[in-house]
């Protein structure tokens, strides 16, 4: 949509181009020809020519609209509301002082020069007006009582971010189909605005669509997922349009908008987590949060836990808690599919998560607890 908006207008710009400046083109080149004279031949050609003139450059044009839609959402209300003021301003004075020049009739003052006073006013209006933009707002606030208590009460209760707060987080593909971020974010935990890159939706749709049944599952469940966080009131989420052509990697691309964004990538894909930081992009691991916030366990205490399969050292069984935490019980192999008391012996954290040494209470082989 974008392409033919910007195409339509290379064709709007060539026939009015074309309608004032080929008649003096053929004047110039000594062309009399009573088919040039009629103002809807010149305008078609002018048309035509900025036509072709479009289709080689209309896409840089593209590429360059969307980094500067990136730079405007990145900016604050008052800082474009100001910049907008001052460059209207800057190109009023620009356009007040150009009615001398063009005036006197002189062949570049008058026609060349009002265009590079116009470019150079609007330039110094949108500096004047974002970078004075506080002064500007204090000098239109009316300093009532009640304002200043207002003001007063915003300065204590409003929370100021600095350097560390980051205010888009990008989430990737494998933790909107892992689930857990909406858990995550209904409570609070999360700041800041939750940002659905384009080509990620594209990438769970595809795996939605997959003949394989389990990834199709996945996919769906991703999906739901970004509904559900969709339709809470208390998260902002938003959605990002753009792409990154040059790009086939989605890991790639979540990289480069997470630099361009000055944003946090939010995953659990380890290998992505490893990369990005090696590049310098703030990660939010998942996985790391779930086994900051498991219960810390010592040497010496007791638990009671269920031997569900051996292990892979000799007379070992394996256990695990409710939120997932490997046991490794000694002498586990005697209890299979027995719930038995165990003490712990030592903890190991690892990257893939937390895991226990344990050993049973009893240290005699298959002795059974006394009833």
């Amino acid at each position: 949509m974008a392409k033919k908006i910007i195409m339509g207008m290379f064709v709007l710009i060539g026939g009015s181009i074309g309608a004032s400046f080929l008649p003096l083109v053929w004047d110039i080149f000594n062309v009399s020809n009573q088919f040039m004279d009629y103002s809807f031949v010149n305008i078609v050609i002018g048309a035509i020519i900025f036509l072709f003139i479009s289709l080689p450059t209309t896409k840089y044009i593209e590429q360059g609209i969307k980094k500067i839609e990136v730079l405007l959402s990145q900016q604050s209300l008052t800082y474009l509301l100001f910049g907008s003021i001052g460059t209207i301003t800057g190109m009023v004075l620009a356009w007040l002082g150009s009615l001398f020049l063009i005036g006197l009739s002189w062949p570049f003052i008058s026609s060349i020069l009002p265009i590079i006073l116009m470019f150079i006013f609007a330039y110094l209006g949108f500096r004047i007006g974002t970078t004075r933009r506080e002064e500007w707002q204090k000098m239109f606030q009316t300093k009532s009582k009640r304002n200043v208590e207002l003001e007063e009460e915003n300065q204590l209760l409003e929370r100021k971010s600095d350097e560390t707060f980051r205010k888009y987080k990008i989430l990737d593909t494998s933790v909107i189909i892992d689930g857990r971020i909406y858990d995550i974010a209904k409570t609070g935990f999360v700041e800041g605005v939750l940002l659905i890159p384009n080509f990620v939706l594209q990438e769970l749709q595809y795996i939605a669509d997959s003949s394989d049944s389990l990834k199709r599952v996945r996919g769906r469940r991703g999906l739901d997922i970004l509904n559900a966080l969709q339709k809470e009131n208390d998260m902002d989420v938003e959605m990002y349009d753009g792409d990154f052509e040059d790009i086939a990697e989605v890991d790639t691309k979540l990289i480069k908008l997470a630099k361009l964004l000055d944003g946090v990538v939010v995953t659990n894909d380890y290998n992505l987590n490893k990369v990005s930081e090696f590049q310098n992009v703030p990660v939010l691991n998942i996985n790391e949060l779930a086994n900051a916030v498991k219960p810390v366990v010592i040497p010496g205490e007791q638990m009671t836990v269920m031997v569900v399969k051996i292990g892979t050292e000799r007379n070992q069984g394996v256990a695990y808690l409710d939120d997932g935490t490997m046991i490794v019980v000694e002498d586990g192999q005697y209890f299979m599919n027995k719930t038995i008391n165990v003490v712990v012996t030592s903890a190991l954290q690892t990257a893939a998560g937390r895991m226990i040494f344990a050993k049973p209470v009893h240290s005699q082989k298959g002795i059974k607890e006394k009833e």
